[in-house]
């Protein structure tokens, strides 16, 4: 028997393992794992190493001795085979008392191979001058081989049960080591004095090590720190543990090198890249080019540590002189107000985007409350998609008063939806979510097309109405194809573009005013005229309709309370309607409910009435009949 193939697997082995460890790896129960099969791999190889030379030299040892060795050799092979099971267990059961649970019953099992590959006898075929050993046989053999065969067919039994458990680059590693250790062993053991099965061992080994278990592939390569990828593996397994632990986020804005110039900025990046490398038993992570977490597994101590940090902060960056970098800091005491890594990482973007406010020492504490209205938000997100789906959004109609012509003229178009159980879900619980999430631009056709749809089956002229007036939220109206999409809608069911009146906001013009006005001006050219919705609670007010090439002006529900209620609002309200009617345009006033408000507004000259004073928004077979009641009187 000869030893170079063993002795190349075992040099081959000895390389990984150089690599593996001058690398920094973060502690995750997988890489404990695979230390497991290397170390259980290398085993096999070097007392392979050994049997061959007992069995060289047996005439040296008792036989007792030798049949011991050559045993233990094939117990190294089981070994292999239930560290390889442990290694997938460990991705399959990522709760440590289901995976301890799960490799209880294989150790049992592999006690049970051991004690009968040691029990039973193992024999040796001789060349045919009976002076050297060219294979061994028998029983033992079998035993092991046997049971060999069982963990492997575990292995691809799960494999393919639980593959949405595995991550799918460790599954295809994992089916390329034991597909080379099962030809390797097909090759043995047709060819006997061919031993390659330990070495097909260490290439096994390499597969893992290049597909999956390179430290490196954990490391950011710009600052050296853990990278997204290990964040979301290590916050994986802290959550399967149900291990509590702080986490603090360092948000680098716009503002925070505010007084470092340019030139210097990346060399105090990493410097404090540096900083952080070197926190003792606190992992730091870079996520993203602004984004860094880090990490502390004692809760009660993480404060201290956070206060260590910022003050370090405080200290300035650079050489002379220091540079004062000012990162926002989040804070998560406990992560356990969230369940899996995943929603860690979207509770951070969702603080992030939401605009959470800092303390004055630029430092937010996440608590259960914020979790909380994300998960709000996220649940309404999907109640709009599912109801744009089933077709459960709906267009209620608000009738309109003119107190000119004293009947309903017009009517405002009001979304709704329409839950499974039959329930009504009101705008208010719904349209800012949408338009955060920027649903609302989808959202927003569906309801424009079913207004088209009911001026198509219900002509306004027929039933004596001038128009019908649709919302446009502030996304919309920053949206550089908002008339084009319209006008084609309009086109598509030959609606008359006289019949819409779309109401827009203040706050529209805010951020994206040019974009603004050219959908407006392309859609007065087609036709269509325009309504300022809710006067009087923006910022702009009268100005803004100098500018905003409306027709109407609608006085918010707010407005006209505070008319009855506050003397000054009256003067306010007197003057703001006859600057308004000095500039030819009608008035619409929204919110009223009572006798006393509409005579009130009738007589200060303002042309239209709305609110529940004459009716409710109604469904639209219902705001027909109302009209067609109303008609008849």
């Amino acid at each position: 028997m000869h030893i170079q193939i063993q002795c190349c697997g075992i040099v081959l082995m000895l390389v990984l393992f150089y690599f593996y460890m001058r690398q920094r790896r973060i502690a995750l129960h997988t890489q404990r794992t695979f230390l497991n099969v290397f170390w259980s791999t290398f085993a096999c190889i070097a007392v392979d190493i050994l049997s061959i030379g007992t069995i060289e030299y047996r005439h040296l040892f008792p036989p007792v001795f030798v049949d011991l060795v050559a045993k233990t050799y094939l117990i190294t092979l089981l070994g292999v085979a239930l560290s390889a099971l442990s290694y997938m267990c460990s991705d399959i059961y990522r709760n440590q008392g289901q995976y301890r649970q799960e490799m209880r019953k294989y150790l049992i099992l592999t006690g049970i191979g051991v004690l009968g590959t040691y029990l039973v006898p193992i024999r040796y075929h001789y060349s045919a001058d009976g002076k050297q050993v060219l294979y061994t046989h028998g029983p033992s053999l079998y035993v092991t081989y046997g049971m060999a065969l069982v963990f492997f067919v575990t292995i691809f039994y799960l494999l393919h049960k639980k593959k949405e458990r595995i991550n799918p680059r460790r599954r295809e590693a994992v089916c390329i080591w034991l597909l080379v250790w099962i030809a390797a062993s097909q090759i043995q053991f047709m060819y006997t004095e061919i031993l390659i099965v330990g070495y097909a061992g260490s290439i096994g080994i390499m597969v893992l090590y290049l597909k999956l278990e390179n430290p490196e592939t954990n490391l950011d390569r710009e600052t050296g720190l853990f990278n997204s990828g290990a964040l979301y593996q290590y916050t994986g397994e802290l959550y399967a543990r149900d291990r509590d632990f702080s986490a603090l986020v360092m948000v680098f804005e716009n503002n925070s090198f505010q007084n470092v110039p340019l030139k210097k900025r990346e060399q105090i990046r990493m410097e404090i890249a540096e900083y952080l490398l070197k926190l003792p038993d606190s992992p730091a992570f870079k996520y993203a080019e602004d984004e860094f977490y880090i990490l502390f597994s004692d809760s009660d101590a993480a404060e201290q540590k956070i206060q260590k940090i910022r003050r370090r902060f405080e200290t300035g960056w650079g050489s002379e002189p220091a540079c004062l970098v000012r990162p926002c800091w989040l804070y998560l005491p406990h992560s356990h107000i969230v369940d899996q890594p995943q929603k860690l990482l979207t509770l951070v973007r969702y603080i992030r985007q939401d605009g959470m406010e800092f303390s004055e020492n630029g430092l937010l504490v996440v608590e259960k409350d914020s979790v909380d209205q994300m998960n709000r938000e996220k649940e309404t997100e999907q109640l709009i998609l599912k109801a744009m789906e089933e077709d459960r959004v709906e267009v209620y109609y608000q009738p309109i008063f003119s107190t000119e012509e004293q009947r309903i003229t017009s009517a405002e178009a009001l979304v709704r939806i329409r839950e499974r159980d039959g329930s009504v879900i009101p705008p208010g619980t719904f349209i800012d979510i949408a338009e955060e999430s920027g649903l609302i631009l989808r959202f927003g056709e569906i309801v424009f097309e079913k207004v088209c749809r009911f001026i198509q089956k219900y002509p306004p002229e027929e039933y004596g109405l001038h128009y019908i007036e649709v919302n446009l939220s502030v996304v919309q109206c920053a949206y550089d194809r908002l008339a084009e999409d319209y006008i084609s809608i309009m086109k598509k069911h030959g609606v008359d573009p006289r019949f819409i009146n779309l109401e827009i906001t203040e706050s529209a013009s805010t951020t994206a005013k040019k974009t603004l006005l050219g959908n407006m001006d392309a859609l007065i050219q087609y036709g269509i005229k325009f309504s300022l919705d809710d006067f009087g609670t923006g910022q702009s007010n009268l100005n803004y309709i100098v500018d905003m090439p409306v027709d109407i002006v609608k006085f918010d529900k707010s407005m006209t309370n505070a008319y009855f209620e506050n003397g000054r609002a009256r003067y306010v309200m007197d003057a703001a309607i006859h600057m308004i009617h000095g500039m030819d345009l009608q008035i619409v006033s929204e919110g009223i409910e009572t006798t006393e408000q509409y005579e009130a507004m009738k007589n200060l000259g303002i042309s239209y009435i709305q609110g529940y004073y004459f009716s409710k928004p109604l469904p639209e077979e219902e705001f027909i009949r109302f009209i067609d009641e109303h008609r008849s009187r």
